[in-house]
């Protein structure tokens, strides 16, 4: 049994060096820490471990209780972003989210792609493909939301609740649905 953990080990951290693998470890720490910190309290110690942990974060974030985030060091935070409860955000390809964006809560923004062409090797031995993930100013992304990798979310677009996002927004667009379409401006 150890020796399969071992292996399962070797396949899914190699290419990492040290040092990410400790700042992975102390982010995935810090980030469970304050995950649960109630009220105004956990929401100034979350914006504080963002300050630390995040690439860039400008201005105060809001970030609400049990988010989760990984590879924050490939994440930029404008001014005055929202982030509301559940929401999961990898941020392996990196993520750009502007100033003034509201996330609801259960979004899931991924900026990692797994390949699945073909049979071997098996998709677990297999590294993510990084897409950046682009979220202009003033965009709100709507409960349940999930953005796909490589996707740009033009300024001031809306994204509803549940729509999974396949494709670049048009700025100022009201986008709903599975895979997510323009169905008006703002």
């Amino acid at each position: 049994m150890i020796k399969k953990v071992l292996i399962f080990l070797r396949v899914k951290l190699s290419g990492q060096s040290i040092w990410e693998l400790v700042r992975f470890q102390i982010e995935s720490f810090l980030i469970s820490l304050f995950s649960y910190a109630p009220t105004v309290i956990g929401i100034v110690l979350r914006f504080f471990v963002a300050k630390i942990l995040f690439l860039e974060c400008r201005g105060f974030s809001w970030i609400a209780e049990r988010v989760i985030v990984v590879h924050t060091n490939r994440i930029k935070l404008g001014e005055n972003v929202g982030i509301n409860s559940n929401t999961y955000i990898n941020g392996v390809g990196y993520i750009d989210i502007g100033d003034f964006v509201l996330i609801g809560n259960n979004v899931t923004i991924s900026s990692g792609q797994h390949p699945i062409n073909g049979r071997y090797p098996e998709i677990y031995k297999r590294p993510s493909i990084p897409k950046k993930i682009i979220i202009e100013r003033d965009v709100w992304i709507g409960a349940g939301a999930v953005i796909m990798p490589g996707i740009t979310l033009g300024a001031g677009s809306v994204i509803g609740a549940n729509a999974v996002v396949n494709r670049d927004t048009r700025p100022y667009t009201i986008n709903v649905g599975i895979p997510a379409r323009e169905i008006g401006s703002r």
